[in-house]
């Protein structure tokens, strides 16, 4: 394949930036000229409402950011000091922070190898009387093997939290990531398939655990009486122009999840000839596709396509590092061989949805080129 050229017209390509051509404008203008710009205000509940619907769960309520809502989540559900909660080791470190905000111990839990999501064969080794919970994160677009988990959660009476911040739009057997679990968060940052700026979402067919988070998240104020704050509370409201941009996005979500599949049919269709692998979708799931990941052969040569690519301005981002093995996490001895080789192998390739045919073709010569 003939080596792509950098010319003046050559555009940097990030590996992700957000689709902002619907309604989002108009709707934070709408909030600019009413003066509802904080946390109260007509989108919030729109947004909520729209969002539940689209879920298909009975309740959401939104909040600052993902990361805020799996730390109420578990203050929800009462998790606290000498409790354990199971995570896999290989996702973002925000869903295991949350598990030290309420004080309770993370337990880590190795990978699916081919998947790359949280391994319910394992889930048997690492139980103890002490478990609590399981934070099942669907990572990348894809899903966990949610009748495993929901059917070992039940044999143990443990609760289950869904991280979605990276799987709105996927499915299980056609049910929604976020259906499953007693709680589901979900993350709304620039990068996510709907955005926000920042924000995030806590959904919930459950009426008590929707009112426990809505309570903590607005400072503990008492439903019914002014200024009253009756148990100690969080400042985790989402603001009325972050609901309004939601809203908008919302509104665009069938074509955005349109256009980053066919994004991932394309890397799938041109880049299989080359030695890399791709992350598997799994049985019974259909991906979101919200960030396209490969693996190839090593860490030196993982280091050298980014940087090579990097040239070619195209950006590219490693995949998450497991938490066991970050400075505030490895306190012991952890041995999760597939969560490491993922970790030192991976890379996301450039996924947003409004990547062009030439962006494509582009960064697919430039791959070949480096193989080559």
């Amino acid at each position: 394949m003939k080596a792509p050229k950098l010319t003046s017209d050559t555009k940097f390509i990030p590996v992700y930036q957000p689709s902002l051509f619907g309604n989002e404008k108009n709707y934070v203008l709408d909030c600019l000229e009413s003066g509802w710009i904080s946390s109260k205000g007509n989108y919030v509940n729109k947004f909520e409402k729209s969002f539940a619907s689209a879920v298909g769960v009975k309740y959401a309520t939104s909040v600052c950011n993902g990361t805020a809502a799996l730390h109420l989540a578990l203050l929800a559900l009462g998790i606290g000091e000498g409790d354990e909660v199971i995570v896999p080791t290989f996702t973002y470190i925000a869903s295991v922070n949350c598990i030290k905000y309420v004080g309770a111990t993370p337990v880590f839990i190795d990978s699916s190898r081919l998947t790359w999501q949280l391994d319910p064969e394992l889930l048997a080794n690492i139980i103890t009387p002490k478990t609590k919970a399981i934070i099942c994160v669907h990572l990348y677009g894809g899903m966990c093997d949610m009748d495993s988990i929901m059917e070992f959660a039940e044999k143990h009476n443990l609760y289950v939290i869904e991280d979605c911040a990276e799987a709105f739009g996927s499915q299980f057997k056609g049910k929604n990531a976020g259906v499953f679990g007693s709680l589901a968060c979900f993350s709304f940052y620039g990068n996510k398939t709907i955005t926000t700026g920042e924000g995030g979402m806590v959904v919930t067919n459950d009426p008590v655990l929707i009112n426990k988070v809505t309570h903590l998240k607005g400072q503990g104020l008492a439903e019914n009486r002014q200024y009253w704050h009756d148990i100690v509370g969080y400042n985790y409201r989402m603001t009325n122009i972050c609901s309004a941009i939601g809203l908008a996005q919302l509104e665009g979500l069938d074509v955005t999840l349109f256009k980053k599949n066919k994004i991932a049919e394309y890397y799938r269709k041109n880049l299989i000839s080359l030695p890399i692998e791709f992350q598997e979708t799994g049985v019974n799931v259909t991906s979101s596709s919200w960030m396209f990941s490969i693996l190839v052969q090593n860490f030196e040569v993982r280091e050298a396509i980014r940087e090579y690519l990097n040239t070619k301005l195209i950006e590219t981002r490693p995949v998450f590092y497991p938490v066991h093995t970050m400075p505030v996490y490895c306190d012991q001895f952890y041995d999760f061989p597939v969560a490491e080789n993922i970790g030192v192998r991976g890379l996301n390739l450039p996924s947003w949805p409004d990547l062009t045919i030439e962006n494509l073709e582009y960064i697919n010569s430039c791959i070949h080129q480096f193989f080559e």
